[in-house]
């Protein structure tokens, strides 16, 4: 108190009170501050597959809560070998060199293998008839030289807050990735970046 005896002692439980008040106000202020921050910065995340941590498990076909999975195999055609025997296509011994049935690797006939020019064959995917799998990138994998990797697609992913493929992915493949750069392509990214 002061001489004059004019200013009001604040009892214990009314400090605690207005603390209370003080702390709540700055938190909230601070939350709708930082959600500001982020929606103005565009900072979006979504989820994404690290092509050099995935192993091709099959996880991506069984565990996408879409059906067929948001999660479709891509080919990085700089690192194509655009081969006549691709092991990404092909079983490791086809019956024969050709786009019969029996002599695809891909259980839906989602690799398309055309003819570019003799010997070299271009293999885009049919993202429709797409699985996720795997199949053909570990054949490429294994065989050839990558190419083939399997990405989010983000015109169908729904982008959930806890992805049920990343919580069942073996090898910690799934990674977030701000939205306005949402694909890791393997010919340009390369294992040593951070992410």
């Amino acid at each position: 108190m002061s001489p004059g005896g004019s200013e009001k002692r604040l009892s214990r439980r009314e400090m605690l009170r207005e603390g209370i008040q003080m702390a709540t106000f700055l938190g909230v202020g601070g939350l709708v501050g930082f959600l500001a921050g982020k929606k103005a910065s565009g900072d979006l995340l979504v989820w994404q597959i690290d092509p050099y941590k995935c192993i091709a498990c099959g996880n991506c076909a069984t565990h996408c809560v879409l059906d067929p999975s948001a999660v479709k195999c891509v080919n990085s055609f700089p690192m194509c070998g655009y081969c006549d025997l691709c092991t990404g296509y092909f079983p490791p011994e086809p019956l024969a060199l050709n786009t019969g049935a029996e002599n695809q690797l891909c259980p839906t006939g989602a690799l398309i293998r055309k003819l570019v020019e003799e010997p070299y064959y271009e293999y885009t995917i049919d993202e429709n008839l797409c699985i996720a799998c795997g199949k053909c990138v570990v054949g490429c994998a294994a065989f050839g030289n990558g190419s083939l990797y399997l990405q989010v697609r983000h015109d169908r992913c729904l982008n959930c807050h806890q992805c049920s493929i990343a919580i069942a992915c073996p090898s910690q493949a799934f990674v977030r990735l701000p939205a306005s750069q949402p694909y890791l392509l393997k010919h340009l990214y390369k294992p040593s970046a951070t992410l």
